[in-house]
Formats: C-alpha cells, sequence, structure tokens
C-alpha cells in the first residue's frame, strides 16, 4: 500500500518490528529525491509516494519533511555503528527466472509452494502445488478452491519464500496484494535506476520500493512489473529474468500509446452500452440506421460488424473489432450472430437481404450518372427521327405482369386479305438516346441487367431515364424498333422486315386480364384473338422442328414495406401454358428468330444463341403427364447453352436455326448490344461493336446476369418461405410429385405456392401423382423447409 504527501510523509511502521531500516528510510528519501528532479515529465503523478515497510503488518503513523529527514540521519548514525548497512548490489537475491529453471527444471517443486500459473488464455490464478501428477505436472489448488493438475510450462512464477503454505490462505493472500497494488511505485523506481542505468530482478524491485522481500511484497512487485506495459523491459541474462528502465524516450512514446488506448477502450465500452441499449429498445424506438454512420468512431466498428456478418472483411482489422463487440455482448464469434445483433439494434431489418450485400451488387446510380440521364431527357433528341415509320394507326397491346416498372414491348396483328397473318413486334428504342461507349451506357454495361427482387426492383438504367425516355407508355408517342412478320399456315415465316418506327400503346395489360380477354372472345378485340391464333401456330411449328415444351409453374412474390418485421406479402402463381403468357412468349420467340435471320442475311455480329438438343429424344418422356411433371424430368437432361457472335447457331430446345434475344433493351445489355448492331445497318452506320467485341462484353455481362439469377432465386425462395412460416398450423396444400430422390423420399411441387421440396411419400404414390402435404417448418434465414404428407380429405 502507498500513500499520498505533499507537505509532509506517512510512513508504514511494523508494530512488531524494530525502527526503520536505513535501506527502507534511503528509498523513501532515494524516490522523494527523484520525484523532484523529474517532476515535470512526471506530471501525471506529482504526488511522494513512499511505502517502505512490509505490506503484511502495518500501522500508519506520520511526520513532517522537516522530521522525517532528522528521524532518517538519526537512523543512518545507529546503523553505521551496528555495521548494518547493505548494498542492493550485495543482496543474495533468488531471481523468478532461477526459481522457475531450477525448481521446475530439476523436479524439486515441492509441497505447500505458492505459484502462479495460467488457467487460460485470459485467467492467471495463485495456487498451492499440493502433490506430483505423473513425471512433470502437479496437483494444485488455485484461489477459487478448485483442484486440478498443471503442466510446468503454464507456470509464471513461484513466489519466494512462500514455502508450506496452506490453500486456505491463498484469498486473503491475493486480497492483500491487490489492496497494495500501486503503479506509481513503478515511475519512481525507474526514475531512480534509470538515472543509475540498473536493472532488477522482482525480489530487489521489492526491497527497493516496499523495503522488503517478504512472500507478499515480492508477489506485489511480479504483479506490478508483468502488468507493466511502459516502464521496464524484460532483460533475460544467463537465464536469469531481470527487468531494465526503458529510455525516457521509449515510455513517453508508451505512454502516448497508452493514453490512445485507454481513449479507445473508452469508445469501446460507450459502444457497448450504446448498443444493449438499443437491443433492449422496442423495435418503433431503435435508432434509424443512418444514426449510427454519424460519429466516425462508432460507424467505423459497426461497418466491421457488418463486414463480418456478411463475410466480406476486407482486413484482419475487422474481424478483430467484429470480434471484440461480439465477445463484449455475450455472443458468439459466428457470422449469425453478427447478422441478429444488428438487427436487434434496429442497423439492419429483420428481412434483410443478406444475399444482396454479400454480392455487393450496384443498386443505386452514381450522381454523374444521374445527371446525364436528365440531360439526355431535356435533349429529347432522337437521331433517327427521319427513318422511322408511323404505326399511330395500329391497335398495340402492351401485355405484362401488373407490377412491372418498364415496358420494353408490345404487339399488334392483323390479317391480310389472302388470310396469312401478319404480326408486329415493337420493341422499346433505348438507342435513341444512348449511345455506345456513352457515360450511361459504360454504367448498363457494369450492371449488365436489371435486378428484380420480391422487395425491390434495381433498374439497369436510372429510373426516370428508364421509365420517362425508354418506355413504352399507353396513350403516348413512344419510339420503337418494329419487327414485322408474315406467317404461313404452318407457322413459318413468309416475310419479315425491321424498321425504326413510331408508335402509339393502346392497351397496357396483365397477364390475367389478357387471358379474360381472349376468354371473353369479344369482336372489337379482334387483334388480339389474331395474335392468340399465331402463337398457337408458331407453337406448333416449333414443335414439328424439335421444340421442347418446357412450360411450368412460376411464383412471383410482391413485398410492401420489406423493413417492416411484418411486411404485407403478395404471392402470384403463374402457369407458363396460360393463354397470354403463351401468347406473350411465342410473340418474343418469333422475333428472336428474325433478328438471327436478318443479322445473318446481312452479315452483322450480334449474340447468336444456341442450345444443343438432348441426347434423349423428347418420346422417352411421353408417358408423364404433361405440364410440370413433363418439363422438369425434360429439364434435367438439357444441355448447357451456347454463344456465337459472327453466325446463328442452332436452339434444339426452342426448335429454331437461330436466335438472338432483342425484346428486353432496357432490362439486359446484351438485348441493348444487339440493338446497337442492327440500328446502327439500319442507319448505313458503321457498325459499333465487331464480334470479338461482343464477345467480351457477353463474358463479363453473363458473368453477372448469373450472379443475379442467384440472387433473385435466394430472395423469391426466402420470402416463399417467409409465406409459408406465416400461414395456420395445419393448413394443406396440393402438391405434384416429379420425382423419387431416394426410396419413398420425393421431389414435390407444391401447386398453390409453386415451390419445390423434399418429402417422404407413402408406399404406392408414382411419379405424377398428387399428395397433400402440411408444412411441419419453414425457415427462411436457415433456407428450411420440411413438410409432411396427410391423408386426403
Amino acid at each position: 500500500m502507498a500513500v499520498r504527501a505533499m507537505n509532509s510523509c506517512v510512513i508504514f511502521r511494523s508494530a512488531a518490528t524494530p525502527p526503520l531500516a536505513v535501506s527502507r528510510r534511503c528509498c523513501c528519501l532515494r524516490l522523494l529525491t527523484a520525484s523532484s528532479r523529474h517532476r515535470n515529465r512526471l506530471n501525471s503523478h506529482s504526488f511522494l509516494r513512499c511505502a517502505p515497510y512490509p505490506l503484511s503488518h502495518v500501522t500508519v503513523r506520520s511526520y513532517s519533511v522537516q522530521n522525517l529527514v532528522e528521524m532518517v540521519m538519526e537512523e543512518l548514525a545507529s546503523i553505521h555503528k551496528r555495521g548494518r548497512v547493505r548494498a542492493t548490489s550485495k543482496l543474495e537475491l533468488v531471481s523468478t527466472g532461477e526459481l522457475l529453471e531450477d525448481k521446475l527444471k530439476k523436479g524439486t517443486l515441492q509441497k505447500g509452494l505458492l505459484l502462479e500459473f495460467k488457467k487460460d488464455s485470459e485467467r492467471l490464478l495463485l495456487a498451492v502445488a499440493l502433490k506430483p501428477d505423473g513425471k512433470k505436472n502437479w496437483m494444485v489448488s488455485d484461489q477459487n478452491g478448485i483442484t486440478t493438475s498443471i503442466k510446468p510450462q503454464q507456470v509464471t512464477f513461484i513466489v519466494p519464500g512462500a514455502e508450506n503454505f496452506e490453500p486456505t490462505e491463498i484469498s486473503e493472500f491475493v486480497q492483500k496484494a491487490h489492496d497494495n497494488l500501486d503503479p506509481a511505485l513503478l515511475e519512481f523506481a525507474w526514475n531512480e535506476l534509470l538515472e543509475k542505468n540498473k536493472s532488477v530482478t522482482v525480489q530487489e524491485l521489492a526491497e527497493m520500493i516496499f523495503g522488503s522481500a517478504e512472500p507478499l511484497e515480492t508477489y506485489c512487485a511480479h504483479l506490478l512489473l508483468s502488468r507493466d506495459e511502459v516502464y521496464f523491459a524484460v532483460l533475460e541474462s544467463k537465464g536469469l529474468s531481470v527487468y531494465g528502465p526503458r529510455t525516457a524516450n521509449q515510455v513517453d512514446e508508451l505512454l502516448r500509446r497508452k493514453l490512445a488506448k485507454e481513449a479507445s477502450e473508452k469508445e469501446f465500452e460507450e459502444l457497448i452500452q450504446l448498443l444493449r441499449s438499443a437491443k433492449q429498445m422496442p423495435p418503433q424506438d431503435k435508432p434509424p440506421r443512418s444514426s449510427w454512420k454519424a460519429e466516425e468512431k462508432t460507424w467505423h466498428k459497426i461497418e466491421s460488424l457488418e463486414a463480418f456478418a456478411i463475410d466480406s472483411c476486407k482486413k484482419d482489422d475487422q474481424k478483430k473489432t467484429a470480434g471484440m463487440i461480439l465477445k463484449a455482448m455475450g455472443q458468439a464469434k459466428t457470422s449469425s450472430a453478427a447478422v441478429n445483433l444488428l438487427i436487434d439494434i434496429g442497423y439492419f431489418p429483420v428481412h434483410v437481404n443478406l444475399d444482396l450485400l454479400k454480392l455487393n451488387l450496384p443498386t443505386d446510380h452514381r450522381d454523374e450518372i444521374l445527371s446525364a440521364a436528365e440531360s439526355l431527357l431535356s435533349a429529347s433528341t432522337d437521331l433517327d427521327e427521319a427513318d422511322r415509320i408511323d404505326l399511330t394507326p395500329l391497335k398495340v397491346y402492351a401485355i405484362d405482369v401488373d407490377e412491372a416498372d418498364e415496358l420494353d414491348d408490345a404487339l399488334s396483328a392483323t390479317r391480310l386479305q389472302d388470310g396469312r397473318i401478319k404480326i408486329w413486334i415493337h420493341i422499346a428504342d433505348p438507342t435513341s438516346l444512348v449511345q455506345p461507349g456513352s457515360i450511361i451506357d459504360k454504367d448498363a454495361r457494369r450492371r449488365g441487367t436489371s435486378i428484380f427482387l420480391p422487395t425491390a426492383t434495381y433498374p439497369m438504367f436510372p429510373e426516370r431515364l428508364a421509365m420517362e425516355g425508354m418506355s413504352l407508355q399507353q396513350g403516348k408517342l413512344c419510339n420503337a424498333v418494329s419487327v414485322s412478320v408474315v406467317l404461313r399456315s404452318d407457322g413459318s415465316i413468309a416475310e419479315y422486315s425491321v424498321e425504326n418506327s413510331i408508335i402509339k400503346p393502346t392497351y397496357m395489360l396483365t397477364y390475367e386480364s389478357a387471358t379474360e380477354l381472349l376468354h371473353l372472345n369479344l369482336e372489337e378485340e379482334i387483334e388480339l384473338k389474331i395474335l392468340s391464333e399465331a402463337a398457337a401456330l408458331r407453337l406448333r411449328w416449333r414443335r414439328e422442328q424439335g421444340a421442347i415444351d418446357t412450360a411450368t409453374i412460376e411464383t412471383r412474390i410482391k413485398v410492401t414495406n420489406p423493413d417492416h418485421p411484418e411486411p404485407s406479402i403478395k404471392l402470384y402463381v403463374e402457369n407458363q401454358a396460360d393463354a397470354a403468357m403463351r401468347l406473350v412468349s411465342e410473340m418474343m420467340i418469333l422475333c428472336g428468330e428474325v433478328i438471327a435471320t436478318f443479322g445473318s442475311h446481312n452479315n452483322i455480329p450480334l449474340p447468336y444463341r444456341g442450345q444443343p438438343q438432348s441426347n434423349i429424344d423428347a418420346s422417352a418422356f411421353a408417358h408423364l403427364p404433361e405440364g410440370p411433371v413433363r418439363s422438369a424430368a425434360i429439364v434435367r437432361t438439357m444441355r448447357a447453352a451456347e454463344m456465337d457472335f459472327r453466325n446463328p447457331i442452332r436452339h434444339g430446345v426452342l426448335g429454331l436455326p437461330g436466335y438472338v434475344q432483342f425484346t428486353s433493351p432496357i432490362r439486359r445489355y446484351m438485348d441493348l448490344a444487339a440493338h446497337y448492331q442492327v440500328k446502327a445497318f439500319l442507319s448505313g452506320d458503321p457498325l459499333p461493336l465487331s464480334a470479338g467485341e461482343l464477345e467480351g462484353i457477353a463474358s463479363s455481362v453473363n458473368m453477372t446476369t448469373r450472379v443475379v439469377r442467384r440472387l433473385s432465386s435466394s430472395s423469391l425462395r426466402y420470402w416463399i418461405l417467409e409465406y409459408l412460416r406465416r400461414q395456420p398450423k395445419g393448413k394443406r396444400y396440393h402438391a405434384l410429385v416429379l420425382r423419387f430422390i431416394k426410396d419413398r423420399i420425393a421431389t414435390i411441387l407444391l401447386t398453390e405456392i409453386g415451390i419445390q421440396a423434399s418429402s417422404w411419400v407413402s408406399i404406392g404414390v408414382q411419379i405424377g401423382d398428387e399428395v397433400d402435404v402440411q408444412v411441419e417448418e419453414a425457415h427462411p434465414r436457415d433456407d428450411i423447409l420440411s413438410l409432411k404428407e396427410v391423408e386426403a380429405v
């Protein structure tokens, strides 16, 4: 224990010992002198600290400085007479290093010795040696009363002179030691030792600052040195551990680092308190996401936690910071624990799309892109205005899903006098605004595609440019590229043309409303009926060419207010064999065939797509029911798609000699690239892209597109599972058995939901049979869906 004194000095005196020994009085006097010499440097500790007596039995007596000097002089004279002056350099002390070397290596660790050992990576405990445990290990009883076996390398210190120690005495010993620790004592000792350029052992330091090398004082000195990060460095000399004072410059730098560390630790603790507070708040009161970014020091740590949550730590420092936060919050050091914590504090919404964050796909447009888009809209210049044909007299149908933000395509049809059907496929014309190589074009190429998720749409082009400048709009004059086709009676192409046009869309229909109009068979909508007839002709013709029908059930989900803990979910299940969906699909395929033929005849490099025919004949699946069951079986046999950029290649699945995707230039970059090529040819300008350049672009864009497709699929599945999780317990669902995986474990399709899953089915159930199932578990975050078959009602 040390006592502060300014105009007086407090001295410890043992009631059971004679007056102060000279070495102890000299210690106090030396520290007083050192304090005066280094007062300016040690401005953080300006008090004299004296502790010249053993700590085990202490009483306190106060003296003035003048009396203290007189007492010291008297004591010196008395001791000189008795010849009891002892120099520190002549003390026969055994160092810590010597104790560990001798007593551990020589195997003379004895029962009753008091030692310190490393319990684990974070804890050091005092213990009493009990007995050997095997050849090297020892059984010890620690300060918590626990008996355990330790290895020699776990021992960090053996307390000198503490022999025949009882385990029951450890707690009191530890308490006394910790009560009397004062790091300021090291500061004074450092001053004196630095001036004399001397090093010390643990016991020498105990004698110096406490005036005694008894077990308690020595252990206190050991604790001070082992915890010190500033004043002393460990030196190894002939196997003995000694401590040398660091230079003044080193100490200043270490003190600066220590203060910085303490400030950082304080900031960290404040953050933990903030996290705990936010975690306890009700959802509506939690801090907004933006508030965590307000202060740089807070944002840096939250950013590290987020990076750890989505497995995207760029530096080890981020992992370390995240691990510290999770540990302080009592959480496991896992990404899922980090996600849950960020949800609990309100930083992440409950239904955060982790895949979107992990993939780091661009969702917003930079300011310079938005500015360029606004310039295009305000300029409103159409480079192809003189070459456009006026198709505004045509009745034009735009058919898409009800929540479509961008409309790329629309349809017209008429019956010619000779009975043949003429069709127009009108495609939005973004190249009337955007030129190859422009800043907006480059940004669209980087994105590759629009991203459609249940919770949001992230367009390839800036939203206002896409919606107002490019998208087809009902009742408004719209620039387009129109592909006209005259069909033969068998559905093959008799004539075609590709032209710049201007159209005025008449109807914007959903698939549901278009199907309803077809069923009503209204005379005033004869054009829609002609389109349906043309689609049937085309489907029949393609099948004759070897096309494979892969129509199945498709699910769409629209989530409103996705950041709310319980957002609204609307689920749509669509059959691709539906009349309106068939109509649109066939017209888009027809357009792709025409563009491939046009490109081939005019030697235009285009992104020609193909798919080799399966080695298994489609007739092999004739025994399966038409629809999802047969389609699922056929899809599993399909071969990978291919691309060529000079000549068309056969598309076996579609039954076409060539095919180019051309109908979604606002949503897909490769469709836009095809438009650049075709439009340049129509205007007589040089083609902007060579076959090699197209191939390079396609390589990058297709990679991004695959990533986006996986994201869309995983996001859709998440919300389907969330939808199922919310349904009443015990609700029944109809399902089709698609195939058997193993024994009675089958892949089934929930026809009312449009999701595939595995389930055990009864003996006797065959592929194509219908079964009823119930949901046992649905956990969207863990991607778990457990079903069980139930008896049909």
